[in-house]
Protein backbone atom coordinates (compact mmCIF):
# COMPACT_ATOMS: atom_id res chain seq x y z
CA UNK A 1 0.00 0.00 0.00
CA UNK A 2 1.19 3.17 -0.82
CA UNK A 3 1.95 5.72 1.93
CA UNK A 4 1.63 9.27 2.12
CA UNK A 5 2.78 11.66 4.09
CA UNK A 6 2.09 15.36 4.37
CA UNK A 7 5.06 17.47 4.19
CA UNK A 8 5.04 21.10 4.98
CA UNK A 9 6.45 24.28 5.41
CA UNK A 10 5.84 26.62 8.11
CA UNK A 11 6.74 30.07 7.34
CA UNK A 12 7.09 33.19 10.18
CA UNK A 13 7.91 36.14 8.35
CA UNK A 14 9.37 39.64 9.35
CA UNK A 15 9.41 38.93 12.98
CA UNK A 16 9.82 42.07 14.14
CA UNK A 17 12.48 42.82 17.14
CA UNK A 18 14.32 45.95 19.12
CA UNK A 19 17.93 43.62 20.40
CA UNK A 20 21.07 44.71 21.55
CA UNK A 21 23.72 42.81 18.93
CA UNK A 22 26.86 43.59 18.00
CA UNK A 23 30.84 43.94 18.50
CA UNK A 24 30.47 47.79 19.10
CA UNK A 25 29.92 49.27 22.34
CA UNK A 26 27.50 51.72 20.52
CA UNK A 27 25.30 48.49 19.30
CA UNK A 28 25.22 46.80 23.08
CA UNK A 29 24.27 50.35 24.88
CA UNK A 30 21.66 51.63 21.71
CA UNK A 31 20.28 48.64 20.38
CA UNK A 32 18.76 48.44 16.74
CA UNK A 33 16.11 47.27 14.89
CA UNK A 34 15.82 43.66 13.41
CA UNK A 35 13.61 41.21 11.50
CA UNK A 36 13.60 37.47 11.78
CA UNK A 37 12.47 34.98 9.22
CA UNK A 38 11.70 31.73 9.88
CA UNK A 39 10.63 28.58 7.77
CA UNK A 40 10.45 25.15 9.20
CA UNK A 41 9.83 21.99 7.08
CA UNK A 42 8.12 18.93 8.61
CA UNK A 43 5.99 15.69 8.59
CA UNK A 44 1.99 17.26 8.94
CA UNK A 45 0.37 14.23 8.63
CA UNK A 46 -0.29 13.67 11.71
CA UNK A 47 -1.62 17.23 12.16
CA UNK A 48 -3.56 17.56 8.88
CA UNK A 49 -5.86 14.33 10.31
CA UNK A 50 -6.37 15.26 13.66
CA UNK A 51 -6.73 18.97 13.61
CA UNK A 52 -5.29 18.71 16.40
CA UNK A 53 -2.68 21.78 18.07
CA UNK A 54 -0.95 18.89 19.86
CA UNK A 55 -0.21 16.89 16.40
CA UNK A 56 1.18 20.26 14.99
CA UNK A 57 4.27 22.14 14.76
CA UNK A 58 2.68 25.30 17.19
CA UNK A 59 3.40 28.84 15.03
CA UNK A 60 3.02 30.32 18.38
CA UNK A 61 5.90 28.24 20.29
CA UNK A 62 8.26 28.76 16.93
CA UNK A 63 7.61 32.75 17.54
CA UNK A 64 8.14 32.36 21.27
CA UNK A 65 11.60 30.47 20.82
CA UNK A 66 12.77 33.09 18.24
CA UNK A 67 11.93 35.99 20.82
CA UNK A 68 13.81 34.05 23.24
CA UNK A 69 16.93 34.05 21.72
CA UNK A 70 16.40 37.61 20.38
CA UNK A 71 16.49 38.85 23.77
CA UNK A 72 19.69 36.99 24.42
CA UNK A 73 22.68 39.52 23.48
CA UNK A 74 25.53 38.33 20.96
CA UNK A 75 28.13 40.00 19.31
CA UNK A 76 27.30 37.90 16.24
CA UNK A 77 23.83 37.19 14.75
CA UNK A 78 25.36 34.16 13.21
CA UNK A 79 25.45 32.49 16.79
CA UNK A 80 22.04 34.41 17.13
CA UNK A 81 20.66 32.27 14.20
CA UNK A 82 22.25 28.81 15.52
CA UNK A 83 20.64 29.13 18.56
CA UNK A 84 17.19 29.95 17.07
CA UNK A 85 17.70 26.51 15.23
CA UNK A 86 19.16 24.28 17.79
CA UNK A 87 16.02 25.34 20.02
CA UNK A 88 13.42 24.24 17.02
CA UNK A 89 14.92 21.15 16.82
CA UNK A 90 14.88 20.61 20.40
CA UNK A 91 11.40 21.16 20.66
CA UNK A 92 9.60 19.84 17.36
CA UNK A 93 11.10 16.38 16.80
CA UNK A 94 8.96 16.25 13.58
CA UNK A 95 10.95 18.74 12.16
CA UNK A 96 13.78 17.97 9.81
CA UNK A 97 14.58 21.46 8.38
CA UNK A 98 14.92 24.75 9.49
CA UNK A 99 16.26 27.60 7.75
CA UNK A 100 16.59 31.02 10.04
CA UNK A 101 17.37 34.30 8.61
CA UNK A 102 18.28 37.34 11.02
CA UNK A 103 18.88 40.65 9.56
CA UNK A 104 19.90 43.86 11.09
CA UNK A 105 17.93 47.10 10.26
CA UNK A 106 20.51 49.94 9.88
CA UNK A 107 23.45 48.27 10.80
CA UNK A 108 26.36 50.94 11.51
CA UNK A 109 28.50 50.79 8.35
CA UNK A 110 29.72 53.15 5.94
CA UNK A 111 27.42 54.22 3.28
CA UNK A 112 24.19 53.46 2.88
CA UNK A 113 22.85 50.08 3.64
CA UNK A 114 19.52 48.92 4.49
CA UNK A 115 20.36 45.63 6.46
CA UNK A 116 22.79 43.42 6.75
CA UNK A 117 21.30 39.55 7.43
CA UNK A 118 22.92 36.23 7.92
CA UNK A 119 20.67 33.02 6.80
CA UNK A 120 20.99 29.47 8.31
CA UNK A 121 19.85 26.28 7.09
CA UNK A 122 20.01 23.03 8.77
CA UNK A 123 18.81 19.40 8.38
CA UNK A 124 18.22 17.20 11.16
CA UNK A 125 20.49 14.40 10.59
Amino acid sequence: MLKIFFLGTIHLKNIKFYAYHGCLGEEKKIGADYLVNLKVSANLDKASKSDNLVDAVDYVLLNEIVSSEMKKRSNLLENVAERIVKKVFEKFHSVDFVKVCVSKKNPPVRGSLDDVSVSIKRKRN
